[in-house]
């Protein structure tokens, strides 16, 4: 469990403010004591930066390939040699190129296993679109290659855990993805999560409702009580997942803090009252997939990217997790892999 963690960790939109915070956090001479760094970007999109920011005293690895790794120092694994041109600020589909070129780049070493864990850079869902990329985003296509069925997390230091059964998806097409099915299949994977991610033993889950006022019994519509009550019988994961609960007054009167997790029925629902409460702090956790994948809770940022005013307090947070989701992991397995038999006392007479 003292292993140092191999994390790979993708540049994102490079006109955005990814490689600020990455750099801000890899500055840190503390960084290479805990983990070893694969930053897959290139040579001189790093030196820019370096300069941009003021930073070069900031040192790293040059690396091609993984016989060159350096477990002392931070690795830049070079994904392309050209110079880029870097328009701080603007979405191009030149920065969607390289976001996705960095991407690829890390999934094929956390599929060949060089990398033990990902933490993804802010990339722009538009820009970054090519017949390579039909993804709606990270999670998607994470999804997709690693295998696995990815559900969004959002997690912070103060035990807030929100997980959502719908993501990327328009608004209007929410209430047709609401399946008994899919909402039970949602809240064993968050309950499974608990356990062998973040060590909760006997997770406590709380589940939102779809309609204001969780339908009031069909009032405000019959998801509720015909969909989401019989999902949380379905999933019959005992009497510690509670729902559905009206989002407003949930998290308004502070009863968000009684559990260890919150499953929103979809994307804004979970993240508005998550980022009002979290934000700076806040990682985006890809759980359900075969390998570890964090980032921080917020985008590319254009407006402020090349000021040198961006905080990476999420992005520090999104590593910190990953390697920590990282050994939980393995000592899950390691503990759970020789389970001993069950067996029935004699009693002495």
């Amino acid at each position: 469990m003292n292993e140092k963690v191999i994390v790979g960790i993708t540049q994102g939109d490079i006109n955005g403010i990814g490689l600020e915070v990455v750099l801000k956090t890899l500055i840190e001479p503390s960084i290479t004591d805990i983990c070893t760094p694969v930053l897959f970007s290139s040579q001189k999109t790093v030196s820019y930066y370096r300069k941009v920011l003021g930073i070069e005293e900031f040192n790293f690895n040059p690396m091609r390939d993984f016989s060159q790794l350096n477990t002392k120092k931070v690795n830049v694994f070079i994904c392309y040699e050209e110079e880029v041109n870097i328009e701080m600020g603007k979405p191009t589909e030149l920065a969607g190129k390289y976001a996705f070129i960095s991407l690829q780049k890390a999934t094929e070493a956390l599929v060949a296993n060089q990398i033990n864990a990902l933490v993804t850079a802010p990339i722009n869902k538009n820009t970054i679109q090519s017949p390579d990329f039909t993804f709606v985003g990270h999670t998607e296509y994470l999804g997709a290659k690693l295998g696995g069925d990815p559900l969004m997390l959002l997690c912070s230091d103060n035990g807030l855990r929100v997980a959502v059964v719908t993501g990327h998806i328009p608004v209007k097409d929410i209430a047709s993805k609401i399946t008994i099915d899919t909402v039970a299949k949602k809240i064993t994977q968050l309950h499974q999560s608990l356990i062998k991610d973040f060590g909760v033993r006997k997770p406590k889950i709380a589940v939102l409702g779809l309609n204001p006022h969780a339908g009031d019994n069909g009032t405000i519509g019959n998801e509720d009580k015909d969909i989401i009550i019989p999902a949380i019988q379905k999933a019959n994961l005992g009497s510690l997942i509670y729902g559905p609960y009206a989002a407003d007054g949930f998290f308004g009167n502070g009863t968000y803090k009684q559990f260890d997790a919150i499953l929103a029925m979809y994307h804004d629902q979970g993240l508005i009252p998550f980022k009002t409460l979290a934000f700076n702090e806040g990682v985006n956790y890809s759980a359900g997939l075969n390998a570890v994948r964090t980032s921080p809770d917020h985008g590319t940022a254009y407006e402020i990217a090349g000021k040198n005013l961006a905080n990476e307090q999420s992005f520090k947070k999104a590593l910190y997790t990953a390697i920590d989701i990282y050994k939980n992991r393995k000592l899950y397995s390691e503990i759970s892999a020789n389970p001993l038999p069950h067996g029935h006392l004699k009693k002495e007479r």
